[in-house]
């Protein structure tokens, strides 16, 4: 059957400006880091990504190796836009990265510009597109100049083959480095992606005021610490779950008492607000106005629709905050 995407799907999203661009993206992002592989069911992947699409999600967020296999995610993707969504090609936010393990050699990782510039063209093949519309460096590169993998990112948007250029887990100081040779090039940072949760908060540590100053959008990964701040792991690691999954990038071990019994007393916060302990989370990191986006993960149809309800309860009382404090920090 025909896909036809809801017509009310703007009426409810939020959408925020990304830094000082012209570009807003929903306050609410679809990754399919995991989920979305070869490995897993494509109808389940295709109804995760409709319905976030009828609930006003217009930025999804991929890079060259999600899967397993690396690559199977873009290829997903690539299936369910061609079939179903092409004609809705320029209401969507599309954006892939590349910088971590893809291919053996010396040239499937990192930053150089032969990597960078490869892997997106693989990428943009295997998604069945002429250009991304966010091509990210998926992290710093130590033994690449920065200059070098800045440079394969101007070469990118001057090329067509992205309109905008972002970074992912560049410190503070990388970041205005980074912004700085972007901007002389003509081809600013519009966007960083870091890892920001109640149980990760190293933005906090100067990134947010770096990203600030520099005018540049912040979408943040994980902010449900890959689903440690829900109720999923309360009575125990489900088979299904990311922890109980051989290839999930979150191990049973992370899983600690101390995270859950904190989580026990956060979800009593989030109760006490209507909201669920996901929600909490996710209204928690986008009470920063420089944060732009929080960019979820899904396994269920459910889970995506319970992250856009956190956006009708954003507001934080200052009893409320400070409870949440203690909390973390006990």
């Amino acid at each position: 059957m025909t896909y036809l995407p809801a017509k009310t799907r703007y009426d409810a999203m939020t959408y925020n400006r990304c830094g000082r661009s012209g570009l807003r993206l929903p306050a609410i992002s679809l990754g399919l880091w995991h989920n979305f592989g070869g490995v897993d069911t494509l109808e389940n992947a295709r109804a995760m990504i409709f319905r976030a699409f009828d609930l006003g999600i217009t930025h999804f967020d991929l890079a060259n190796n999600y899967g397993p296999p690396p690559g199977s995610a873009e290829e997903t993707f690539g299936k369910i836009l061609a079939q179903d969504l092409s004609r809705y090609r320029d209401e969507l936010i599309i954006s892939t990265k590349a910088g971590y393990w893809m291919w053996p050699g010396p040239y499937g990782e990192w930053g150089s510009r032969k990597y960078l510039i490869a892997s997106l063209d693989q990428s943009l093949k295997r998604m069945g597109l002429e250009y991304v519309d966010i091509f990210y460096s998926h992290r710093p590169d130590p033994n690449t100049p920065l200059e070098e993998t800045m440079m394969a990112l101007d070469f990118a948007v001057r090329s067509g083959r992205a309109l905008y250029a972002g970074i992912s887990s560049y410190t503070p100081e990388q970041t205005q480095a980074a912004a700085r040779i972007l901007r002389a090039l003509g081809t600013p940072c519009l966007i960083h992606q870091p890892a920001y949760s109640m149980f990760n908060r190293w933005v906090e540590d100067g990134l947010l005021n770096v990203l600030d100053d520099e005018g540049i959008g912040c979408i943040v990964f994980s902010p449900l610490a890959q689903g440690v701040l829900t109720d999923k792991y309360l009575q125990g690691i489900p088979e299904d779950s990311r922890a109980g999954k051989s290839h999930g990038f979150l191990r049973p071990e992370q899983v600690t008492d101390e995270k859950l019994d904190k989580v026990r007393t956060l979800r009593e916060i989030a109760q006490a607000r209507g909201q669920t302990m996901a929600q909490l989370a996710l209204t928690w990191v986008l009470r920063r106005k420089t944060v732009t986006s929080a960019l979820v993960g899904a396994s269920k149809v459910r889970q995506i629709e319970d992250s856009v309800g956190a956006l009708a309860h954003l507001d934080f009382s200052q009893e409320e905050l400070d409870a949440i404090e203690a909390i973390l920090r006990a």
